[in-house]
């Protein structure tokens, strides 16, 4: 029977876990597991036979990490993978009767692989393919387009990987990413598969299920899988094991296909047995369609946002930038913010750990200033220490806190003399981090927060700055602080961002107290440049004069930059806030005394 005509009349039920279930009956085996396919076959074969005795009606060729990045390898090597994987799967299948999915899961750098896999695999005769486990849609549309082109029959099913609150690792939520792909005409099936267990992917799919079975243009309905893990792993001696509930889990399946799945299975954890209960519950128990669950329409929580509305209000905004304190010790952190705040300054911006070296955490000084001083603060979140769990907690804190702003950067890497002791953590990049808290913020789970990106003006190719600058806008970043602007070339790269880019931008200005911060600062600080010329001025200088030119250039930078941003930012150098204040005075002065 035709797959279509089979999923007209019953629900397709999947295999489990090539993965974990090989691991379990071979753990003698040395390699990854798709490498089996090559040099263990019939260890390949008989995890298939296994499932399909369990009652399976679909299974997924052993090639969910069959690319040269997860294995290490060259193509040629990857394409035995897969050619080997597809004879196994399709000659234990025939017996059986049952459907054959080519299994392509997500590749770290593509660089045009996926079509090279499907393109094996379509030579081969595969007409089903199934996308698990993916973080994101992005490479999804053009990948399931090419392959419709090549075979206009062709059954996608794209599943994606989300946590019990409904998240990618990627930080995009299942139900924005699944309302594009139900709208897409060449995805025929969509859900989700692995990280959750059964009882979370059926919330997931009660909360979605009105997403499918809508009628679309040139397509069927788009149809609902969900193929849960076992529950959650536990850890013994090193090794990852997931207990054996497998009534349990078939009692939920039941539940998932009452809630709208037509396509079900197993990810990790699921076992043979997990399959057969499930088979026998479908067989035995009459499944009658939940009623649709009513939609309740989530708006963002109107908040308070005094940052928001001056920008909205076209009004100059000042921020400065203190750097928390590498010790224990905020009062002179805070009596520099005081000081600021007195001086007119509408936002304290704080470093996250900067240069990668641990300082006091920025959304806790955050708070406080909110809290002690009631002046708005744009803590830094770096996409570095902290993995999504991590970086959700901390937004639900800054947003039960008041704080409305934050500045989102990748984060700079550990020095290389510490990464024995200390390892990076990058689940994500900062534009990824700005869709996410934009995301939290229309789904009612934080207030809704000003997300501000950096922007380099001074990049050697700053075209490809603006368009990374442009993605973060698509993101949800509404504003831009940018690296200082010393040189001619900065100025115009800050000219062509402020028509390029529909975003407020504070142009950055730190004050240079020295001739050999000057140098310090051109030669060993990413991200500035300072022309010769003014290093030049700097020569022989003493601090007091050093100052004055630092609050002469500061304020003739500033206010060359005035006709193409929204307003200031400013860098705090060695905590020098009355430096800062001293030029905010000056350019008071300047603007009281002009004539238009």
């Amino acid at each position: 029977m035709e797959l279509r005509e089979y999923l007209k009349h019953k629900t397709l039920l999947f295999d489990g876990a090539m993965g974990t279930y090989f691991r379990s009956v071979h753990p003698e085996y040395p390699g990854k597991c798709e490498l089996a396919n090559c040099n263990a076959p019939a260890k390949v074969a008989e995890v298939h036979k296994n499932y399909l005795e369990s009652g399976a009606r679909a299974i997924k060729t052993n090639t969910f990490a069959a690319n040269t990045h997860a294995l290490e390898c060259k193509f040629d090597e990857v394409r035995t993978v897969i050619r080997q994987g597809w004879k196994i799967a399709t000659k234990v299948a025939e017996p059986y009767r049952a459907f054959v999915f080519a299994d392509i899961g997500p590749i770290t750098d593509p660089n045009g692989e996926y079509e090279q896999i499907v393109d094996e695999f379509l030579a081969l005769g595969a007409k089903n393919f199934l996308f698990e486990t993916w973080s994101d849609d992005d490479d999804l549309y053009a990948l399931a387009a090419y392959i419709k082109a090549r075979c206009p029959d062709a059954f996608l099913i794209a599943s994606f990987a989300v946590s019990p609150d409904g998240f990618t690792r990627q930080g995009l939520s299942a139900r924005a990413v699944l309302e594009r792909v139900t709208n897409c005409p060449v995805i025929d099936a969509a859900g989700f598969n692995c990280v959750s267990g059964p009882n979370h992917l059926l919330a997931q799919a009660r909360a979605n299920a009105d997403l499918f079975g809508k009628e679309r243009p040139a397509a069927d309905p788009a149809m609902l899988s969900v193929m849960p893990n076992a529950g959650y792993p536990t850890i013994v001696d090193g090794r990852t094991f997931f207990e054996n509930r497998a009534g349990y889990f078939a009692s939920r399946m039941v539940e998932i296909v009452a809630a709208g799945a037509k396509i079900i299975g197993g990810c990790c954890g699921t076992t043979p047995e997990h399959i057969r209960l499930t088979a026998e519950a479908l067989n035995e128990e009459e499944i009658k369609p939940e009623p649709a669950a009513a939609q309740v329409e989530v708006k963002p929580r109107e908040v308070k946002n005094r940052l928001a509305d001056k920008f909205a209000a076209k009004k100059r905004v000042i921020a400065v930038e203190l750097d928390p304190p590498a010790d224990d010790n905020l009062e002179k952190f805070m009596a520099g913010a005081k000081a600021l705040k007195e001086a007119g300054v509408d936002a304290i911006t704080i470093a996250d750990c900067p240069i990668a070296r641990a300082r006091a955490d920025s959304s806790l000084l955050a708070a406080k200033l909110r809290r002690e001083l009631d002046i708005d603060p744009i803590p830094h979140m770096t996409c570095r220490d902290r993995n999504i769990n991590a970086t959700k907690a901390l937004l639900l804190g800054l947003s039960a806190e008041e704080v409305r702003n934050v500045l989102v950067v990748t984060g700079d890497p550990i020095p290389s003399a510490e990464r024995d002791e200390v390892k990076g953590v990058f689940s994500f990049n900062s534009a990824v981090l700005a869709g996410y808290i934009r995301e939290l913020g229309e789904q009612g789970v934080t207030a809704s927060f000003r997300v501000f990106g950096a922007l380099n003006v001074n990049a050697a190719n700053f075209e490809v700055e603006l368009r990374k600058a442009k993605r973060k806008v698509e993101q949800g970043v509404a504003g831009f602080l940018t690296q200082p602007v010393f040189t001619s070339r900065a100025f115009e790269n800050l000219i062509h961002a402020h028509e390029e880019l529909d975003a407020d931008i504070l142009g950055g200005v730190i004050p240079i107290v020295s001739h050999r911060n000057a140098l310090y600062m051109n030669n060993e600080v990413a991200g500035i440049e300072i022309s010769q010329g003014v290093i030049n001025r700097y020569e022989g200088l003493d601090r007091e004069a050093a100052e004055d030119l630092a609050v002469d250039l500061s304020v003739q930078l500033a206010q060359r930059m005035e006709p193409y941003t929204a307003g200031w930012y400013f860098i705090t150098p060695f905590q020098r806030v009355s430096l800062i204040t001293r030029i905010l005075r000056e350019l008071n002065k300047s603007t009281e005394t002009d004539p238009s």
